[in-house]
């Protein structure tokens, strides 16, 4: 304690502009990324969906050219990807103040839907060929080798696209990904029917199809459900929260953590909590405890893009006390402390109110001048004043005996 009774700050922190940069691409670059990746898918795809229809209708394989259909529909979800990388790396503004990562959640969402619809079409259709597996017509071996190569530029193209979506932390870009491979899983099942025509097998290629059509209708499901749980705003898991609390309690000046919230947008975390200092911290030292926070979350967890850091003098969860009535506002005090002094009394320097378990404690500093009687009569006054005033914990004077 200093000599006016106050404790001593906490350790010095550097000032937030100092804070390390998060690991993570920026936005302007993570935006480029996703462009870039999206592009390239949209090349593919296009070069594709062309090759398989010239080839469907020349080797009479009807199922190539619905394959084929099936990849001018990618083209449009690669589309929307691009829309939406480019619209999430947005600014925030007035409608929208915590930014637009949620675009690419919405968009993950749609693509796990897509996905889940591919698998039941892929289900619903072995399930018909295998009621008419004599109906097949007389294929060109043409078709194989355009299957087969399908099959390769898909796969291909779903580790390409899957890498990307890692490397920048992209959901959508993955469900992408996947979606690519929900086409090569086609390209797998025209292939193998193809080459069961040839070979005089036709019932291998539904069987396939209902096997790939699970895998993607589960797929789908996943994306989907991971989607939906970020828009209705699920926290991180216990472990990801555990580490964020010690990283918090481990800042110097805090001393309880209680009420901390996470919730997901897109890449990014956004976190609120409320943490517990000494009681009778000044309004700046607790908010250089605050800021200490924030830099070192950010510091130990790139992933988190906002702190927002709520100053409990003490633990607001147990307080279960009735107060003895509303709490008075500082004018109030003010007034009510200079009648303890008294009309010859001397001037308080500085008044410091301290709200502390429904009940309120004020710390008053006075000039060095304060004579020795007068404060014997002051403290005597205050003790009688105290006992009829429930509200008041504490009224404790001090004298200022250096500059």
């Amino acid at each position: 304690m200093n000599a006016a009774g106050f404790p001593p700050p906490v350790d010095e922190v550097p000032p937030r502009p100092a804070a390390p940069r998060p690991t993570r691409p920026d936005d302007a670059e993570r935006s480029r990324g996703i462009q870039r990746a999206t592009m390239v898918a949209l090349a593919i795809n296009a070069v594709l969906a062309a090759s398989q229809v010239v080839i469907g209708l020349f080797a009479n394989a009807f199922s190539l050219v619905a394959d084929a259909t099936h990849t001018l529909s990618d083209l449009l979800t690669d589309m929307l990807v691009l829309i939406a990388g480019r619209r999430s790396a947005d600014p925030a503004d007035t409608n929208h103040p915590y930014g637009h990562g949620r675009i690419e959640t919405a968009t993950t969402l749609l693509l796990g839907a897509v996905l889940a619809a591919v698998g039941i079409g892929f289900l619903w259709t072995s399930g018909l060929r295998l009621q008419h597996m004599d109906a097949q017509p007389a294929l060109h071996p043409a078709a194989l080798a355009m299957a087969v190569f399908t099959l390769a530029a898909k796969e291909g193209l779903f580790h390409f696209t899957l890498a990307a979506g890692r490397r920048l932390k992209a959901p959508m870009l993955e469900a992408n990904a996947w979606h690519a491979r929900s086409d090569a899983a086609s390209s797998l099942v025209v292939a193998a029917g193809i080459g069961g025509s040839l070979a005089g097998y036709p019932f291998l290629e539904p069987l396939a199809a209902a096997l790939v059509g699970f895998q993607i209708l589960q797929m789908g499901v996943r994306l989907g459900w991971k989607a939906v749980r970020e828009l209705i705003d699920t926290g991180l898991s216990e472990a990801d929260l555990a580490r964020l609390r010690r990283t918090i309690l481990d800042t110097p000046g805090v001393i309880g953590l209680h009420d901390m919230r996470t919730r997901r947008m897109a890449d990014r975390v956004l976190c609120d909590a409320h943490v517990q200092v000494e009681p009778r911290l000044t309004v700046s030292e607790g908010h250089r405890v605050s800021d200490a926070v924030y830099l070192r979350v950010r510091a130990a967890h790139p992933e988190v893009q906002d702190v927002l850091v709520h100053i409990d003098p003490e633990d607001d969860r147990v307080l279960q006390a009735v107060p003895p009535g509303p709490l008075p506002e500082r004018s109030e005090i003010v007034a009510t402390v200079r009648e303890v002094l008294g009309p010859q009394g001397p001037s308080p320097q500085r008044i410091q109110i301290h709200y502390l378990g429904h009940r309120v404690d004020v710390e008053i500093m006075l000039p060095a001048s304060t004579p020795a009687e007068t404060l014997d009569r002051l403290s005597e006054r205050t003790e009688a004043w105290l006992a009829t005033h429930p509200r008041y914990r504490s009224m404790s004077f001090f004298v200022q005996i250096a500059p």
